[in-house]
């Protein structure tokens, strides 16, 4: 129903199966808001942003202003105060020397998760690798929870929030590939950890190799003490050997003989990972997998990252998340979803916090920018960017020819770009050497086989990025303006090779300047947005890479050399307010 003052276009607002759905906040958060609204005649309006706790509670009123005059475009901005639920409404009214007039919209849900649904620097490791030995017959000895451990101090080192472990359950042994994904393996070959599922247990067990739960109850305590959380992978499927293809044979999709189907994501084929059907037995599915996330959630697991979310109905994602929700306000989701925008977007709005991106295959200005004012503009009101720079399943072109200045360069824009960023282990010691020419799966994959690295060698070779993570993660910390998602404004530059972008959060304003080229010096003019910044005609800023200071004016020359010391590819610089 349109009210006296008809009242539309609202933003932020996620409309999805013919409702309202949350928009995405986290505690402390500020939201721009904007409305349209018109009234007939030629009378004068007024706006205000209205947010509202569950009960109806007043928790803010606050003025909107008028774009320009006669736009009829108003914007005003709501604080979140804390983690919770929350609505808001825009009121609008006219006042002339015989009558005043009153609008309201309709309330919009606002939900405010906690700080790491926004903010994190994650970091990938395989546990079984961690502390694996050669031992003198060629074969490997597995790592396991107790030498993981020691790796630990490293990662909390680096700066990194979150850890996140691939699948630690009891691996198939029917069908296990061998490595670089061949079908036959060896008697020492470790299998796939997302082949989910042996005589030893499934989802709900720890694999033997790896230890007991016990000593991963010890890992994730060591974890916490060294300020890092765990995530845990969350992957619905299993292996031929799983005990539910016993127990629930209905949860599986069957051929025409009755044999049950294994998973194929054309041209790749997976013998050995049975699908799950959601179609027979979907509340007991559904059930099963809430015992499994409790499960964990009870061993200290307070972050999960979803395998291939996209291939399960967003209905059930929708019923899950939002019991797990209910529960457990602080656990959060982030789905592993490389597919369709529409179908990343559906499971965004439908409850999960965070997901992977195309990021990852984003390497020119252009595709880069386009992409930042995606995320950051046009669906963050339900889709939260991870940006990661690698995966296990993912060695990017890019990255192939192992030019250390590419994977700082690509390092500086993910973790200044958006509040959340990630890295697989290997990065930092450029691991890059494909499977086959045009392929991005890594040769010797860590998917298939124990990963032997000698951390302590390539640092004392200098042959290591760790140090210029470090020092990523450590601006970030100190600058909120990057630990936020949709302040980023894209600044106009001569060249191609270089892009730049400004954040600022109150009084701490940032702007990056990056070269794309890795391999040759690239110079431009930056022609800065004075507004969009607030700023008068120079400003003096500090890059935090290397501490040097620069007055810098609206139209500044810059040019960065990638092959002088790292630093180079990029300024990351404070400006002085």
């Amino acid at each position: 129903m349109i009210s006296r003052i008809a009242i539309s276009d609202i933003s932020p607002a996620v409309y999805f199966g013919g409702d309202f759905l949350p928009v995405k906040a986290v505690a402390g958060e500020t939201i721009q808001v904007s409305a349209t609204a018109v009234i007939e005649g030629h009378e004068k309006l007024g706006a205000q942003v209205v947010l509202h706790d569950l009960q109806g509670k007043v928790v803010s009123r606050g003025d909107m202003r008028e774009i320009w005059p006669g736009s009829n475009r108003y914007e005003g901005s709501i604080t979140i105060p804390q983690q919770g639920d929350y609505f808001f409404v825009i009121e609008a009214d006219s006042t002339s020397q015989y009558r005043t007039v009153y609008g309201s919209s309709e309330k919009y849900p606002i939900r405010a998760d906690r700080e790491r649904a926004l903010i994190g620097s994650w970091y990938e490791f395989f546990p079984r690798s961690e502390g694996a030995v050669k031992n003198a017959d060629g074969t490997i000895t597995s790592g396991d929870f107790i030498s993981a451990t020691k790796r630990l101090p490293a990662v909390a080192a680096m700066g990194f929030d979150v850890l996140y472990l691939p699948p630690i359950h009891p691996i198939g042994v029917s069908h296990r590939k061998g490595p670089n994904n061949s079908l036959t393996a060896g008697p020492h070959d470790p299998g796939v950890p997302w082949a989910i599922g042996n005589a030893d247990g499934g989802h709900d067990a720890i694999n033997p190799e790896l230890g007991t739960m016990k000593d991963f109850e010890n890992f994730v305590a060591a974890a916490k003490k060294a300020g890092l959380e765990i995530a845990l992978d969350l992957a619905l499927q299993t292996s031929p050997d799983h005990p539910w293809v016993k127990s629930n044979p209905q949860w599986f999709n069957k051929r025409a003989d009755g044999t049950i189907a294994y998973a194929e994501n054309p041209p790749k084929k997976y013998q050995d990972i049975y699908p799950i059907n959601f179609d027979d037995d979907y509340e007991g599915i559904r059930d099963e997998v809430l015992r499994i996330i409790r499960l964990w959630v009870s061993k200290g697991v307070k972050i999960f990252r979803v395998d291939n979310p996209h291939t399960k109905p967003v209905h059930f994602w929708q019923d899950l998340l939002d019991i797990m929700r209910r529960e457990s306000p602080e656990v959060i989701f982030l789905a592993e979803a490389f597919t369709a925008p529409a179908m990343m977007h559906a499971l965004g709005k439908a409850g999960f916090h965070q997901s992977y991106t195309y990021f990852t295959w984003r390497t020119s200005k252009s595709e880069l920018t386009d992409y930042g004012r995606e995320v950051a503009q046009q669906t963050s009101a339900f889709f939260r960017p991870n940006f990661w720079v690698n995966t296990p399943d993912i060695n990017p072109f890019h990255l192939q020819s192992g030019n250390p200045a590419m994977f700082a360069l690509r390092a500086v824009l993910a973790s200044t770009l958006t509040p959340s960023w990630g890295m697989y282990a290997g990065y930092e010691i450029y691991e890059h050497r494909p499977f086959k020419e045009g392929g991005e799966e890594y040769l010797d994959s860590e998917k298939y086989e124990i990963k032997l690295r000698d951390w302590d060698g390539a640092a004392k070779k200098g042959l290591t990025l760790a140090p210029f993570i470090t020092q990523l993660n450590s601006i970030r910390k100190a600058n909120p303006a990057l630990l936020q998602l949709r302040n980023l404004v894209f600044h106009n530059t001569e060249s191609e090779a270089i892009i730049a972008y400004s954040k600022r959060e109150g009084k701490n304003l940032i702007v990056v300047v990056v070269n794309l080229d890795p391999s040759f010096s690239q110079g431009t003019i930056v022609h800065w947005d004075m507004k969009a910044l607030g700023l008068e005609d120079t400003f003096a800023v500090t890059d935090l890479l290397d501490g040097k200071s620069f007055n810098w004016s609206e139209h500044q020359y810059v040019q960065l050399d990638p092959t002088r010391p790292i630093g180079k590819v990029a300024h990351i610089c404070r400006v002085k307010l």
